[in-house]
């Protein structure tokens, strides 16, 4: 059964930092293209990082400095570290997986509809 599940969100001020993470089980995150999303309210579920099997990372404009994905294949976890949290970030993040996505077809922009797996997602909420 593929699972994923993300942690880490919370309630923090503005100028703080997180790190969310994505764990997965029923396939390896080292095999595919994982994705961090991000939907704010009263708004549609947008791409904002993404990590390839060979580790190449690539950002949305929005978050471009500021957030950095990364992945530990031991334990089969996808992390997002974002800091300079402003309320703009403010909204649930998911993971979730690109199973079939080539090298190259993993880089923002990218469409959720190509992504598996979706987890339940973690809130962020940032005051400011």
């Amino acid at each position: 059964q593929l699972q994923t599940v993300e942690s880490g969100g919370g309630s923090v001020q503005a100028g703080e930092s997180l790190r969310l993470s994505c764990a997965a089980s029923g396939y390896s995150v080292g095999s595919q293209c994982m994705g961090w999303f991000r939907q704010a309210p009263g708004k549609e579920r947008d791409a904002i990082s993404t990590i390839e099997r060979d580790g190449t990372a690539s950002y949305a404009e929005s978050v471009k400095g500021r957030f950095t994905i990364s992945k530990d294949e031991s334990r089969n976890i996808v992390y997002l570290q974002i800091t300079s949290l402003g309320p703009e970030d403010t909204g649930q993040y998911y993971c979730a997986a690109g199973f079939g996505l080539r090298t190259g077809q993993c880089q923002i922009p990218v469409q959720s509809g190509a992504f598996h797996a979706w987890g339940q997602g973690t809130q962020v909420t940032v005051s400011s």
